[in-house]
């Protein structure tokens, strides 16, 4: 396996081309690891919380309001 260093320098030396692709697949990673995230989170409860959050701003008549 290639270390940080390494791939760095192969990163450096793409075409421009090809460092646009690899930036959006790497894009594209990172916000399917942070969906997944999101989801596990959900279901396991840890955001209820933000629902409590708006419902009582709701009942306040706050919702929505900055």
């Amino acid at each position: 396996m290639k270390t940080f260093e390494e791939v760095k320098t192969d990163i450096e030396a793409l075409p421009y081309c090809e460092y646009m692709k690899l930036t959006h697949w790497l894009s594209e990673r990172d916000w399917h690891a942070w969906d997944e995230e999101i989801e596990r989170d959900v279901a396991s409860g840890k955001l209820d919380f933000l629902i409590e959050e708006a419902l009582d701003e709701k009942r306040n008549g706050t919702l929505g309001n900055l």
